[in-house]
């Protein structure tokens, strides 16, 4: 996620500099066409507008949808800042004198590798997704350096050696960890180390992070429909395919304007187009680690400190750093 007031204009060119590239060179190709055969290529102005207008409205849906989505993944992470808090408080609240301290800590740390797993979980790459190499995120050395060392490295601390096997043989990290804490729940119950209203709030809270997980997994596991993500590419190709004939027309007919200033008129418009395609593009995945995505990595880390420090643990992680105005 961007964490800086503004984009810089230099970097918007660089992130979409293929189809600003592109549309210059198709845009000039046009021009030579007409100046050495002298074909008349263009079209009335009025059509392709037409057209222009449907596709902006077009775009303007998907965009919206998309954020949608963006904008709901950072509710549902929201949602697993305060649970997670809620929950580790419940624990701390347990009295001494039945629950001991080493098995509270057990529960809350069991929780922060919860939270850790569900993250790298969220991490993995989607068919759908861009899932570009983990090298080209050169922009934070940090997550990279994450990303490439995976899972296991971050759990294993907060786990014993035998449960760490254990979740090993399953697929699902985190719900597996949410079953093993229902159950180190239940046998506070069975010991009757907890009362039946305690255990049954405990229990409460687990539900509602089996209900957040869900929900940051369909988020995750179900695409923006492609055929809207399609009709919209397919269209605006056809819409900037037909501009520079369009503004042909106009140049043509004017006195004072020569034919040449198609090139870059149509360059600047066709690359518009595509940039707010491609804005709505890397909007619809909010997990995948790219520019924009809902910062899950950082709100993570935060959950993992707040929760050491509840414990009264003195040797803390870092906060993920803001690297090249980014925060991953």
């Amino acid at each position: 996620m961007f964490v800086n007031r503004h984009y810089q204009i230099q970097s918007t060119i660089k992130w979409s500099k293929k189809p600003l590239r592109n549309a210059f060179l198709y845009s000039a190709a046009i021009i030579v066409l007409y100046e050495i055969t002298g074909i008349p290529f263009s079209l009335p102005w009025q059509p392709v507008s037409v057209i222009g207008i449907a596709v902006a409205f077009y775009l303007g849906f998907k965009n919206n949808s998309s954020y949608d989505r963006t904008w709901e993944a950072r509710k549902i992470w929201g949602s697993i800042i305060n649970y997670s808090r809620s929950f580790a408080t419940a624990v701390l609240s347990l009295p001494e004198e039945k629950v001991s301290q080493s098995e509270k800590n057990e529960l809350i740390r069991r929780h922060i590798a919860w939270t850790l797993a569900l993250k790298h979980a969220m991490r993995k790459g989607k068919s759908w997704e861009h899932n570009g190499p983990i090298e080209n995120m050169i922009f934070t050395p940090t997550f990279q350096e994450e990303m490439k060392k995976g899972v296991l490295p971050e759990i294993e601390r907060y786990l014993t050696q035998e449960e760490l096997e254990v979740l090993k043989s399953f697929g699902n990290f985190p719900t597996h960890l949410l079953k093993t804490q229902r159950i180190a729940l239940q046998a506070l119950s069975d010991r009757k180390l907890i009362g039946e209203i305690t255990q049954v709030w405990l229990q409460d809270l687990v539900t509602k992070l089996y209900d957040v997980q869900g929900m940051t997994e369909r988020i995750k596991n179900f695409p923006f429909p492609r055929q809207y993500a399609s009709t919209g590419m397919f269209i605006n190709y056809i819409f900037c395919a037909l501009i520079p004939f369009g503004l042909l027309d106009i140049f043509e007919q004017s006195t004072k304007l020569h034919y040449w200033l198609t090139i870059p008129f149509s360059g600047i418009i066709i690359w518009i187009f595509f940039l707010v395609d491609r804005i709505g593009d890397y909007s619809e995945n909010p997990f995948e680690g790219a520019y924009n995505d809902v910062p899950i990595s950082s709100i993570s880390r935060m959950i993992e400190i707040e929760l050491l420090e509840m414990m009264g643990e003195k040797e803390l992680p870092s906060p993920y750093p803001v690297e090249n105005g980014f925060l991953m």
